[in-house]
């Protein structure tokens, strides 16, 4: 899987336990970390937040968009402190999986991404 967050602390925390419970986790702090994994690696699960920078408030709609147009079977999960109708819709329109409000429990984030990986390597 690939974890992808702008805030080191977030970024460590989420990857570090996703790989405690077993899955491997990338990680990338930018959006074109992101992309630069994301053109060498494909990715059962991609887990990004929504605003990566004050530039990229949509950021990870451009993850979870690259991820999709290189392996249209990855599923994606959107974290974000901002959820509103109009996230959701836009969510929907970039193909995301799910949208998670933060802060959320680690444990909460991992059962998503088990619950979409159903079996692949996450």
């Amino acid at each position: 899987m690939l974890v992808v967050d702008d805030e080191e602390a977030i970024l460590f925390a989420l990857a570090g336990y996703m790989t405690l419970r077993g899955c491997s986790a990338d990680r990338a702090q930018t959006l074109h970390e992101a992309k630069e994994l994301l053109s060498r690696n494909p990715y059962d699960v991609v887990v990004a937040d929504l605003r990566l920078t004050a530039t990229h408030k949509h950021g990870g709609f451009e993850v979870a968009s690259e991820a999709k147009r290189r392996s249209p079977a990855t599923r994606t999960i959107i974290l974000t402190a901002y959820k509103s109708p109009e996230v959701d819709s836009e969510a929907r329109r970039f193909g995301v999986d799910r949208v998670l409000s933060k802060p959320l429990p680690l444990e909460e984030v991992t059962q998503a991404v088990l619950d979409l990986a159903q079996g692949a390597q996450c």
